[in-house]
């Protein structure tokens, strides 16, 4: 029996199958180093378990309104007013089963049938894939250097067409780590409001910025759509808990899809991301963007000295993008060999980028400095091998 057509359109997600792979190699006795799955090494902060399981204990397992506990959409309208100097009223975010909730509520309103999106490319690829979902098209814009590897003002001014109806942006961007800055980001939107269009900014990763201050749409665009998350910056992967801020006139529609598509998010976890605003909070996670910066550097310098280092550091998130043609055209066969041969576990760039991904990698900075160090030298002795290096 065939299954739906849509399906056609979602190509898998081959960083799951490799850390499959590399789990079972951990488990047949490997030393594994791990560093192709964008979840660092921290556990879940104290303040949000202490919230979560007092929840718990008090019975605050029921259901929440479809649009998130009241308490919770506050104390994100607030973070944006405290951190971003955003007055974003409660009553226009959304809290959502992960990030992904949100995109998958986002595409359902925003494309149908015969509609085109543009986005970056390289760029996370569910992104693409939600609006295949909905039966849109991508434009895939190749993005690198250039523009700071982001979509910006002059890419959008010369691929949208008269189908396209959504641009989506992501900063920091996941594969590269690069941002759009304020007025970078202002120009784009000017340029998708001038068109008719709308405006779906991925801010999951914000917050974990380097040299560049944090910022959101939400300040610079108020009529943008800005999807974000509390498993990155806020360290709650396995709680599957996000967000989506949206227009005024977007809320009943998309609380009507809430209702239908997933009731509400998980109320346990609802209670707990309470604690995630906290000053004791904030503090600690604060000192995790320290780490992952420090992080990120030393990473920067060991592959400088291979020869590998980006021309463009990332600015953010907790990724490096590689070029990696002088060794290899084949990126899933690249990191097939690196762990098999290595115990390195890294990311084909096949996943990421529709052009281009097959000689580029992703490499996550997410274990300590000391594990990194060891994976650029075994690192080295595998390029060594393919005669590069």
């Amino acid at each position: 029996m065939p299954w739906s057509s849509r399906l056609d359109a979602v190509a898998p997600f081959r960083v799951m199958s490799l850390l499959e792979s590399a789990q079972a190699r951990e488990a047949a006795g490997h030393d594994v180093i791990h560093l192709e799955v964008g979840e660092p090494d921290f556990p879940t902060p104290e303040p949000v378990l202490a919230a979560g399981q007092q929840a718990l204990s008090r019975g605050q397992t029921r259901y929440t309104p479809a649009a998130g506990l009241p308490a919770l959409r506050e104390a994100i309208a607030g973070h944006y007013a405290r951190h971003f100097g955003a007055e974003v009223d409660p009553a226009r975010i959304l809290v959502t089963p992960g990030a992904s909730g949100a995109l998958l509520l986002a595409s359902q309103l925003l494309v149908e049938a015969g509609d085109r999106v543009l986005m970056a490319d390289p760029t996370y690829p569910c992104n693409r894939h939600f609006m295949a979902l909905a039966g849109a098209e991508v434009d895939a814009v190749p993005v690198g250097p250039a523009s700071g590897w982001q979509l910006d003002a002059g890419l959008v001014t010369r691929h949208w067409g008269e189908a396209t109806r959504l641009a989506m942006l992501a900063s920091p961007s996941n594969p590269t780590g690069h941002m759009l800055d304020a007025t970078g980001l202002a120009a784009v939107a000017e340029g998708v409001a001038a068109r008719g269009g709308h405006l779906l900014v991925d801010e999951i990763y914000q917050g974990l910025c380097y040299e560049l201050a944090p910022l959101s749409a939400a300040a610079i665009a108020p009529e943008a759509f800005v999807v974000n998350s509390f498993s990155k910056y806020f360290g709650m992967t396995g709680w599957r808990l996000g967000w989506l801020v949206a227009p005024e006139a977007a809320v009943e529609p998309l609380t009507r899809l809430a209702q239908n598509v997933f009731l509400a998010a998980p109320t346990p976890a609802q209670h707990a991301a309470l604690a995630a605003f906290s000053p004791a909070c904030r503090e600690l996670l604060e000192a995790r963007r320290g780490e992952l910066q420090r992080r990120r550097d030393a990473l920067l310098a060991g592959l400088a000295g291979l020869g590998l280092a980006p021309d463009l550091p990332p600015q953010g998130a907790f990724y490096l993008w590689l070029d990696i043609a002088r060794y290899s055209r084949d990126s899933e066969a690249f990191c097939r060999r690196l762990l098999e041969e290595e115990n390195v576990a890294i990311t084909p760039g096949t996943d990421f980028a529709v052009r281009g991904g097959e000689h580029h990698v992703r490499i996550a900075f997410t274990t300590d400095i000391a594990r990194l160090e060891e994976a650029v030298a075994r690192l080295g002795r595998f390029l060594a091998r393919q005669g590069g290096a």
